[in-house]
């Protein structure tokens, strides 16, 4: 999702649309200081919380307090900060959204959303218990069997992918390995 700037966000100056030199795309170029301004994807990250249970693995879904997609149901997640790392940004929104205390593992998913200009990052993580204080984006925060999963009701599409992968991975009884797609 590309914005095109009219103003050069460091000095005001009306910037112009060319290739600097040495480049290869189309950026903002200021004219007066001379800034070029760069656009790059952002980094969505989040988790998925797993708790086992005997009857098979239950996920935690955060259902949404906030718009896009007000009431609909997603993992725990949301943008990264400067000044953290990926997995650290998982395991801060995780506490955010669903108020979760959870063992963090490997990354699971790597989905690039190309159309939206982002890069979703979702790690498996292990559920210590199964009590939850949801924060204010999220209304619940819930425990899902896979015939439970209000699949309908999943807000984005990167998290439906990353609960499908796993359920399906479960279910055929595949090593939890790095899934990475595009998602259009």
């Amino acid at each position: 999702m590309l914005i095109r700037h009219k103003h050069c966000p460091a000095c005001g100056t009306a910037v112009e649309y060319r290739v600097p030199e040495g480049d290869g795309r189309d950026r903002a170029c200021c004219p007066a200081c001379g800034a070029i301004h760069y656009q790059n994807p952002l980094c969505v990250v989040g988790t998925l919380p797993v708790w086992e249970t005997p009857t098979g693995p239950q996920v935690l879904l955060c259902k949404r307090a906030i718009e896009p997609r007000y009431g609909l149901w997603t993992l725990p997640g949301g943008f990264l900060e400067l000044g953290e790392t990926t997995a650290a940004g998982a395991a801060r929104e995780t506490d955010e959204e669903a108020g979760a205390q959870i063992e963090l593992g490997p990354l699971y998913t790597l989905l690039n959303v190309v159309k939206v200009g982002q890069v979703h990052f979702f790690y498996r993580a292990r559920l210590l218990s199964p009590v939850f204080n949801p924060g204010p984006e999220s209304l619940e925060a819930r425990l899902f069997a896979e015939h439970e999963v209000p699949w309908d009701e999943i807000a984005f599409r990167t998290s439906r992918v990353t609960v499908e992968r796993f359920f399906d991975d479960v279910r055929a009884g595949r090593p939890l390995g790095l899934y990475c797609a595009d998602i259009n």
